[in-house]
């Protein structure tokens, strides 16, 4: 069993921007005559899609959420995020972001990201930041209908990885995963992967208990080390819920 492909989650792992989302759901909801999220609401979004979290909290607002209705939420919301990340001088990467990907594509490894953001805006923000062309595969929130905690997305990339370098023959079990939240972690591991948690959102601890790796930042993590377990032995994710 070898290392194949490394995966990452957006959100989180390589921009700062949990605090940006959650200030445009609160706008969009006002706006709709809706109350804004509670604290425990914003808790429970992190990780999941944008269409799973305004799902949620129109129902716990007894608002019924037709597909079109959420859709035409969500393309608001990404034109707003548009707007917010425009404004800024500097993108708010996380440190090691651009380095551990060189480390991923100097060892030959394949690259890959799911996210629950939608794709307008991982490309948004991956174009301004010169990191698009190193992301052959994404798998957005608008690419699928589930979110995570659900493998889905880790599945779909895993087959769209397949089908753009058949001789590979990747399975599953030869991704790395890096993710922030419980709900990240818990898709990665139901679909097979290791996993890689970073401490950006969730304390250390909590993410140590489900990870095969935890790091407090992505610039602690040893790619090299990770790749000489996945050549010792085959790998066993459990799932492990935090």
């Amino acid at each position: 069993m070898s290392l194949k492909a490394v995966l990452f989650d957006f959100n989180g792992v390589i921009i700062n921007d949990e605090s940006i989302h959650l200030q445009l759901i609160d706008e969009i909801l006002v706006q709709e005559n809706l109350q804004p999220q509670k604290v425990s609401e914003r808790q429970a979004s992190l990780g999941r899609s944008d269409r799973a979290c305004f799902q949620e909290l129109l129902a716990n607002r007894g608002r019924v959420g037709t597909e079109e209705y959420l859709t035409q939420l969500l393309h608001r919301k990404a034109q707003a995020y548009v707007l917010e990340i425009e404004k800024l001088e500097k993108l708010p990467l996380y440190p090691g972001v651009e380095d551990l990907i060189y480390q991923v594509r100097s060892r030959n490894l394949k690259l890959g990201l799911v996210s629950g953001a939608i794709r307008q805006e991982i490309e948004l923000v991956l174009h301004r930041a010169k990191l698009a062309e190193h992301f052959k595969v994404i798998v957005a929130g608008d690419d699928i209908t589930t979110s995570k905690p659900k493998p889905d997305g880790y599945l779909l990339a895993v087959s769209r990885l397949k089908q753009k370098y058949p001789e590979l023959n990747l399975q599953s079990q030869e991704c790395l995963a890096i993710e922030d939240t419980p709900a990240g972690i818990q898709a990665a591991k139901q679909a097979q992967m290791q996993v890689v948690g970073v401490a950006n959102t969730y304390p250390f601890h909590m993410l140590q208990r489900c990870c095969n790796w935890t790091v407090d930042y992505l610039t602690d993590l040893e790619l090299e080390r990770v790749q000489e377990v996945y050549s010792q032995k085959q790998p066993q994710p459990s799932v492990t819920e935090c």
